[in-house]
């Protein structure tokens, strides 16, 4: 099989879908891989160790995706990447697509055969190919809370850690999965007020059992939501259903209720956000103001920390194109339930239920196609 990976064109996007090691793996499976040229320049991995590895290199992405049977990216491809698709041909990436009409109707077209990064599941029921980028985006979400808080960015003028004789900002954490545990982790070492608020209570357990007094647990009601951002500085919303679009937790009502100069950063915009008032925004333009409170809804933050975002995704999905790549779509899919969850369109049919059920689509089960 040739396994593809082309540069990433999505704004500020720096990361690429196979480092020079993974592409050396593949290629001593007895695989060809083509990489387009610059591909991973962002994430610091030139053209020299690309080829060093065994990789061809490539010029454009036409060449790239009209060679490859496998195409490994880390975003959703855009309009031009999906024109580019053909039926059939496998595509191995982030798709996001219960909120993103557009780009479900073009893959359907295309008739290529979509396998989604965020609904592989794992043996122990997480999102083993998510969890990399989410625990990035949960990190830096800390990070982006505390500049947006100075006064030179639109915030409040507030420094998150506090300083003694005067109190830590109120940092409040909307879910408790694996984007706010280590939201929770960073914003706990920086000394901010933290409050998380889940809907389970054995999560709830869990943290309070690791954390103790230094934070402050809450079962997810509206009453509850609504108390704590009232008094919160910075909010981060974290929130997922695998695969469907994300729940609005916060109205504009609310949002409209805050402190003036307060903070959201909506780390579900990639499943639509939490926030009534969250729209996507890119690294050139993150943050814009609703009823003075500041919103950054950058649909790629990983993006920014390209190379350990890259290093940390390909850990994750390179065994999963390992097993594409020997087996195929069709014997891969079969063989293993988990990444077959992962499949979202195929040869024109929509096959998970949380995207089905979003924008309207008939469901064919995955294993109809398998058959």
């Amino acid at each position: 099989m040739i396994v593809g990976t082309p540069k990433e064109i999505k704004n500020h996007e720096h990361r690429v879908g196979l480092t020079p090691a993974s592409v050396r793996e593949l290629t001593a499976a007895g695989q060809r891989v083509l990489v387009q040229s610059g591909a991973g320049a962002g994430a610091g991995m030139d053209d020299a160790q690309y080829r060093a590895a065994g990789a061809e290199l490539v010029d454009s992405a036409a060449e790239l995706f009209a060679r490859a049977d496998l195409v490994v990216k880390v975003k959703e491809p855009q309009a031009q990447e999906c024109a580019l698709l053909r039926p059939g041909q496998i595509l191995f990436t982030y798709l996001h697509l219960a909120p993103d009409r557009a780009q479900t109707e073009a893959l359907l077209a295309s008739g290529s055969v979509c396998i989604a990064y965020e609904t592989v599941t794992g043996p122990g029921g997480g999102l083993p190919l998510l969890a990399p980028m989410s625990e990035v985006a949960g990190r830096m979400s800390v990070q982006v809370a505390a500049r947006l808080l100075e006064k030179s960015y639109g915030g409040q003028g507030v420094l998150l850690s506090g300083v003694p004789g005067v109190p830590a900002a109120r940092l409040v954490i909307l879910g408790g999965g694996v984007v706010g545990s280590q939201a929770l982790q960073i914003a706990a070492g920086m000394g901010a007020q933290v409050t998380v608020l889940d809907r389970s209570l054995e999560r709830l357990r869990q943290l309070d059992q690791r954390w103790g007094s230094r934070i402050t647990t809450r079962h997810s009601t509206q009453s509850a939501i609504e108390e704590e951002l009232l008094a919160a500085d910075a909010v981060i919303g974290s929130v997922l259903v695998p695969g469907a679009a994300a729940p609005k937790l916060v109205s504009r009502a609310l949002v409209a209720r805050m402190k003036p100069g307060s903070v959201l950063v909506d780390v579900a915009i990639d499943q639509g956000g939490c926030f009534e008032t969250s729209r996507p925004t890119t690294h050139t333009n993150p943050s814009y103001l609703v009823d003075g409170v500041l919103h950054y809804a950058v649909t790629n933050m990983p993006g920014a920390v390209a190379r350990t975002s890259t290093l940390a995704l390909n850990n994750a999905t390179l065994p999963h194109v390992l097993t594409l790549a020997r087996q195929g779509w069709q014997g891969a899919l079969r063989a293993d339930l988990h990444l077959r969850a992962g499949l979202n369109c195929c040869q024109g049919q929509v096959t998970h239920p949380a995207v089905a059920e979003a924008l309207g689509y008939p469901l064919t089960a995955a294993e109809r196609l398998l058959a």
